[in-house]
């Protein structure tokens, strides 16, 4: 989709049109769920913070300043809510453990067990930089860390997986 139609569906869902929102959400489904993956390393609890992430933007898409930063906007909106859903597991205790799908591609297993070697800090950083393709500076301000953090982070991640790999690959 182009940026001018992709912002023509921003403008329609600032206008409380539920038809363009339902096909933003739509658009961005896939990168909302790589990054709360990322974040939780939970398919159920992924699925929550998406949908708590759509029923808050719908509530609060009239705040959006500028519509080129939607995805940011959006992206920012997920990751609190996959640290709220954190917080609150933090206080359960888990009765039993989900079993895999069985029909879930195997490379896909492969470097999700990959990324979940790593440490939180590096994973979302890892996945907003190479799976959902934003910028340094964008991860930072999104994270609310200093830059040099974040490239730090991304460096360490890379060589941490080059460990991993090495070992099991």
């Amino acid at each position: 989709m182009s940026k001018i139609e992709n912002g023509y569906l921003i403008d329609q869902a600032k206008g409380r049109d539920p038809d363009a929102f339902a096909e933003l959400m739509q658009l961005y489904m896939q990168d909302m769920y790589r990054v709360a993956l990322a974040i939780l390393m939970n398919d159920e609890d992924a699925a929550d913070a998406i949908q708590d992430t759509i029923l808050a933007c719908w509530e609060k898409i009239h705040t959006l300043r500028k519509r080129e930063f939607f995805k940011t906007w959006l992206t920012r909106i997920l990751i609190n809510k996959c640290y709220d859903i954190r917080k609150k597991r933090r206080n359960c205790v888990e009765l039993e453990e989900y079993a895999e799908p069985i029909t879930e591609d195997k490379s896909d297993w492969e470097f999700r067990e990959a990324l979940e070697s790593l440490d939180e800090k590096y994973r979302i950083i890892m996945t907003l930089f190479y799976s959902q393709g934003y910028r340094i500076d964008e991860i930072a301000d999104m994270l609310k860390l200093p830059k040099s953090t974040v490239q730090t982070r991304l460096q360490r991640g890379r060589e941490r997986l080059a460990v991993y790999y090495r070992k099991y690959g």
